[in-house]
């Protein structure tokens, strides 16, 4: 077995996000932006003030929920950006990837949620159906050429989370035992997120009960 060298180098992050929440997100954000405006440009006294307190409130939470999850991987650690927490996890310090109802990594005796790698029941069982009726052709002597042939003997199809939680496993196994990958676990809170929201929050309820 050949020794990782700590000159090896690390490339580009993988980056996993779910495209469904992206396009919520940027939908979401213009339309906040359209009645909170029209709030504040339209408003008279105090209903100026609400639209800023909704939209304060509002966008930080959607950002969190939408646009920000993301799972960044190389050959050394996973970091993996959550609605309100960013959590590095070098590779050694991974105990498991999996994926049952949610994809999950569990290190260090915690278990953290891929907010961005949302898990497909349907989609999960649409794929296992659709190789299901590949392999019942393939019994019967049909579609066992060309590219049949070769999705065949490929294996099962995967749902898309799967997928992302095979190749983050297999980058795992990989780099264990990597000097770049060993470490502890981290976790730090995104208070560029919660501030604005409680900052909301709170002159929302304030102007709801002094209105």
């Amino acid at each position: 077995m050949t020794t990782p060298s700590p000159h090896e180098p690390v490339y580009a992050d993988r980056v996993y996000r779910s495209p469904m929440a992206v396009v919520t997100g940027v939908l979401l954000l213009a339309l906040i932006a359209w009645l909170c405006g029209d709030a504040v440009v339209r408003g008279e006294g105090g209903a100026r003030w609400v639209g800023l307190a909704i939209a304060l409130f509002s966008v930080p939470l959607t950002v969190a929920f939408t646009l920000r999850p993301a799972v960044f991987a190389n050959d050394d650690r996973m970091r993996v950006r959550n609605p309100f927490r960013v959590i590095v996890l070098p590779w050694a310090a991974v105990d498991a990837v999996r994926a049952g109802y949610s994809a999950e990594v569990l290190a260090e005796g915690s278990k953290y949620q891929l907010w961005s790698v949302p898990v497909s029941l349907r989609e999960r069982k649409k794929a296992s159906r659709k190789f299901s009726r590949r392999d019942a052709l393939g019994g019967k002597g049909l579609g066992q050429d060309g590219d049949a042939a070769a999705a065949s003997a490929a294996g099962p199809e995967r749902a898309a989370a799967d997928q992302v939680v095979d190749e983050l496993r297999e980058l795992a196994e990989r780099g264990a035992g990597r000097p770049g990958a060993q470490g502890s676990v981290s976790v730090k809170w995104a208070y560029e997120i919660i501030a604005p929201a409680v900052v909301g929050a709170v002159a929302l309820i304030v102007l709801l009960a002094t209105g």
